[in-house]
């Protein structure tokens, strides 16, 4: 069972609300001071003055002059306002996850405030250099580091992620909508078949993948494309449970499932694919990945990277980071150039599906809260609340366009053999 304790929050608050209403019992606490509303107004200021109401644990209500507030946040003990103070972008999520704090009001519409908020305030250059620089974490994803990583996120349990990912492959990744009427599931396969399309498979050609998820793409690209895939993971439970679906599938004999890291992919192939594992690959480490990718792509060897990133140097957010994502960042496409540049790899194509992941989680959200209860009957009410942060605060950030998703697609420099356009993309959709 995974609980606060587990997520890192450890100070055993219990839950007092909904995320989307006011507290109905009072928090017994004693009157706030002036000090107390002196540090509320001085948070607001901080934040950039979101159009945000705070209501203190006493009823006291500090609300933005002259707008109407997007929500209210109830703050329901000092320790929260205080702790927020200090360190906001982890304290928040943290004082949410425990109770501490509740949301009146749309939570991802209050959420889409504070990130235009933060931009206006981080817009200044200098100042966000200065930010940059003073909160800069080396982070050393050595094979060991990268595994204990791994095993936060994706090893909680494949029953949590089979109640709100797709049932067609069990996608935790950016879907595809070409058209707006399709499904999660329909538009999953849409991804896969963009992917195919873009790195120009054919049958018989040989594909390797770093990060299998759940194993759903390569079973798709082996049954719909004929290609032969071996795919590298190292979460255990992922590649159990993909081992366990090949054996009842009807492409056995063309997919492998290693339980690896991909620094040690061996062989040559065709075509090379990374959907959703550059975000864990840790900046210090592009380099590494661009030698693996060179060591085993063939002369006309073509290669795909699917990634979260952002159109400026920024650290993770402090809460997603420590609770739910230990390890990443979102990289900038000139830093996902240190994987190209340095092995002569030239760039092929570059998307950005932004609004089709902001879509994907949406249609996640949405089916996590369908299940809330069962959540919250695995795991805890903390973990429940924290995943709703985690969903709804990934929305507002690339609705604001905070975050970005970006397909890279590339090729070694002496490859001639290229279409003279993008129809090839594009054909028979979806």
């Amino acid at each position: 069972m995974r609980n606060a304790n587990v997520l890192g929050i450890t100070d055993g608050t219990p839950i007092q609300g909904s995320s989307i209403a006011a507290p109905t019992t009072p928090v017994p606490t004693s009157p706030s001071t002036a000090m107390d509303r002196m540090v509320a107004r001085l948070a607001l200021r901080l934040a950039n003055s979101p159009p945000i109401a705070l209501v203190l644990w006493d009823g006291q209500e500090l609300a933005p002059a002259g707008r109407s507030p997007a929500a209210r946040f109830h703050l329901n003990t000092r320790a929260a306002l205080y702790r927020m103070l200090r360190n906001p972008e982890l304290h928040f999520g943290d004082a949410y996850s425990t109770g501490q704090i509740d949301v009146e009001g749309s939570l991802l519409e209050a959420l889409e405030e504070i990130y235009r908020a933060i931009h206006a305030r981080e817009s200044d250059r200098y100042a966000s250099t200065l930010r940059w620089l003073r909160s800069y974490r080396q982070k050393n994803n050595t094979i060991l580091k990268a595994r204990d990583n791994i095993h936060h996120h994706y090893d909680i349990s494949t029953d949590f992620y089979r109640l709100w990912l797709d049932q067609a492959g069990m996608q935790y990744t950016c879907a595809y909508y070409p058209a707006q009427t399709m499904t999660l599931e329909q538009a999953q396969i849409a991804k896969m078949n963009h992917v195919a399309r873009k790195l120009m498979l054919k049958p018989g050609e040989t594909l390797v993948e770093a990060g299998s998820g759940w194993g759903g793409l390569a079973l798709h690209l082996a049954r719909r494309f004929g290609v032969r895939v071996r795919s590298y993971n190292i979460s255990a439970e992922q590649v159990k449970f993909a081992r366990q679906r090949l054996k009842q599938s009807d492409v056995a004999e063309l997919v492998e499932y290693v339980e690896d890291d991909y620094r040690n992919i061996t062989g040559e192939y065709d075509a090379f694919v990374s959907v959703g594992m550059l975000e864990h690959v840790g900046l210090d480490h592009y380099r590494d990945m661009g030698r693996v990718i060179d060591r085993c792509l063939k002369p006309q060897g073509r290669g795909l990277v699917h990634s979260i990133g952002r159109n400026r140097q920024q650290q993770m957010n402090a809460w997603i980071e420590r609770r739910i994502f230990p390890g990443a960042h979102p990289p900038t496409l000139r830093e996902m150039m240190e994987i190209f540049e340095p092995n002569e790899f030239s760039v092929l194509d570059v998307e950005n599906l932004r609004l089709h992941y902001s879509r994907t989680l949406t249609a996640w959200l949405d089916r996590f809260e369908a299940n809330i209860d069962t959540v919250r009957s695995m795991y805890d009410e903390t973990f429940a609340r924290a995943w709703r942060l985690y969903l709804a605060g990934s929305i507002a950030a690339f609705n604001v366009g905070a975050l970005q998703l970006f397909q890279v697609v590339f090729t070694r420099a002496t490859n001639n053999d290229l279409p003279c356009s993008r129809m090839h993309i594009y054909r028979d959709h979806p």
